[in-house]
């Protein structure tokens, strides 16, 4: 049986996110993989790369795997009443729903992850308790038909770890060789407990501005989830 995978695709979007886990599904060879957007036309990333959506979120078809992606633009859609619908809708009949960085966000918004293990990008975790998650601070985090990634580079753990779930760890692992995933970085900065404390500071002010605009959209947000 063909697996369907559904990306949701909007402008600002981390590419990254998208890019790292759809490799490894691209390489299933019973995948479909859509692209969902509210129209066809093309949509330009955070960092100005455009591509295009697959289909519209009105015309797609339910899939077995929904993705949520995350990025800048993932803002704009917190409280964004049809792309949440769209989530729920999916959400309901999928085999897994998943999302990677803050696109864990968009899930919490959609009232998705009440009661349930939860991670994203280390900047907003703590956000994740507000939208009713249990934040857990690890790369890859799965809660039943659950799994959410950690920041952007998190996506291709993500991506092994779902193909493992799906078609058992030998299919991951040819995946994984196939595309010589042996991350050795050159450097050892890629959590905030490892970062110069002048390299984290640095980070945290870049990202005060966006910080500030999503604690705000959370707790917007968190007056809509039920309980509230």
């Amino acid at each position: 049986m063909k697996l369907t995978v559904g990306f949701l695709v909007f402008p600002g979007l981390q590419l990254l996110d998208l890019a790292g886990p759809y490799e490894m599904f691209a390489a299933l060879s019973d995948c479909e993989i859509h692209l969902f957007w509210k129209t066809r036309e093309s949509v330009a990333c955070s960092t100005g790369m455009r591509f295009y959506p697959t289909t519209t979120l009105d015309e797609g078809p339910l899939v077995d795997v929904l993705c949520i992606p995350g990025g800048a633009g993932i803002n704009a859609l917190l409280l964004d009443q049809e792309v949440q619908a769209w989530v729920q809708r999916q959400a309901m009949t999928a085999q897994f729903v998943t999302a990677v960085c803050t696109g864990a966000l968009l899930l919490g918004t959609a009232g998705l992850l009440t009661g349930r293990r939860a991670t994203t990008h280390w900047r907003y975790h703590d956000l994740l308790a507000e939208l009713g998650a249990i934040p857990v601070r690890e790369r890859v985090v799965r809660d039943g038909n659950l799994i959410t990634g950690g920041g952007v580079t998190a996506g291709m753990d993500f991506g092994l770890t779902l193909v493992a779930a799906l078609r058992g760890q030998s299919a991951a692992e040819e995946i994984q060789l196939a595309l010589e995933y042996a991350p050795e970085p050159p450097f050892q900065s890629g959590r905030p407990e490892d970062a110069d404390e002048k390299v984290l500071d640095s980070v945290l002010l870049k990202t005060q501005n966006l910080r500030r605009e999503r604690e705000n959209l959370v707790a917007q947000s968190k007056k809509n989830l039920p309980g509230q």
